[in-house]
């Protein structure tokens, strides 16, 4: 049985093709804060209703 058409599947797949719009790292999911974080360029992206929210002035910045 494929998990092609799992939406988690589907979304973890998504999540991976993404990468940071200002190294163009990886980035890295870190699931309790609901963020994709890119620690080449020190920031944290947010995660709202399932939408990632890649835009450098909605970042976090990592300490």
């Amino acid at each position: 049985m494929s998990d092609e058409n799992d939406p988690a599947q589907a979304d973890r797949r998504m999540l991976e093709a993404l990468v940071c719009p200002l190294t163009e790292a990886a980035l890295t999911y870190d699931a309790e804060r609901r963020e994709l974080v890119s620690r080449a360029a020190r920031l944290a992206f947010p995660i709202r209703d399932g939408i990632p929210i890649m835009l450098i002035s909605e970042a976090r910045a990592l300490d």
